[in-house]
Order: C-alpha cells, then structure tokens, then sequence
C-alpha cells in the first residue's frame, strides 16, 4: 500500500521539524504570561501530534495471513476479500495550498529580515543615546555652559539668536 508511504514521509519531516524548533529560544522572547502559557499550549499540542505520527502513523500494517483465513472459512469468501483489499488504491496526497502561499510567504521572510535589519539598528542608536544620557548625567553637576553647548552647538545657535535679536523668553 503506497498510502503508508506518503505518512512515514509525513511522520519524518514532522520529527525533523520538531527538532530544528528552538522552543527555548521562542519561549525567551514572550512576555506577557498569557503569551507564555499560549505557548506553551502550542508546544504540548505539537509535541503530541508530532508523538501520534511517530508512533501511530508510522508504522507499516501487519500482513494478512490469507491462508489461515482460507482454513477457517473458505476459499471463495477470503478469494473475494482478498481480491477486494487488493484493489483498493489509496489517492496520494497533491499539495495545492502550499504553492499558492510559498511566495507570500517567503515575501514575509524578506520583509521580516528587513525589520529585524532596522530594530537592530534603532536598538544601537537608542543604546548609543542611553550611554551619552548616563554619561551626560556623571557630568552635569561639575559641567559648565561652554562644554554642554560644544557637545550641542544646536542649543548654543538658539540662545545666540534669541540674545542677539533681544528676546528673552517673555
């Protein structure tokens, strides 16, 4: 029977894909405790279907002893069971779905790549600023006004302006 085949495959690359899943690594990331326990929900349940198909599925039936059959009953009637188990075909599986949602997919992947790019990025920019806060924050009782404004000539430009154009703020 060619359908066990097909499920043994099926029951292999689920095996495979159970262990490429860095389930500690994702269960690092969540935070709220509900998202957790979701999580860990969705492990349990992979886990399981992933244990039936291991077990259940992937195993090959056991072969019909016609001959003992043959003994107890009769020829005619096991001939007849015989001929009609042998003519069962079992359709194999086409996969439509996945061809249509491949591109979109991996059109996700791309645009995920990209916004890990610009959270990384965006992390070590707001790093950078946290660490010129706290050093910003060592300095500012012993700092006097020219060293602040040579690290914001911006800050200096304005209150240049608005002494030289006598504006004082009221």
């Amino acid at each position: 029977m060619s359908g066990n085949g097909a499920v043994k495959k099926v029951a292999d690359a689920a095996a495979k894909a159970g262990k490429a899943i860095d389930w500690d690594g994702l269960g690092k990331m969540l935070i709220s405790e509900e998202a957790r326990k979701e999580f860990a929900t969705l492990r349990r349940t992979f886990e399981d279907v992933n244990h039936q198909l291991q077990t259940k599925f992937s195993q090959e039936p056991q072969q019909i002893d016609w001959e003992y059959y043959r003994k107890g009953i009769g020829s005619k009637v096991v001939d007849m069971y015989k001929e009609a188990y042998e003519s069962i075909e079992i359709p194999k599986y086409v996969d439509t779905v996945t061809p249509q949602y491949k591109p979109k997919f991996d059109a996700l992947l791309v645009e995920l790549k990209e916004a890990e790019k610009a959270s990384l990025k965006e992390s070590e920019r707001i790093e950078k600023e946290i660490a010129e806060m706290k050093e910003m924050k060592k300095k500012i009782s012993t700092m006097t006004a020219d060293e602040y404004f040579e690290k914001h000539p911006e800050l200096k430009q304005k209150f240049d302006d608005e002494i030289r154009n006598d504006y004082w703020g009221y």
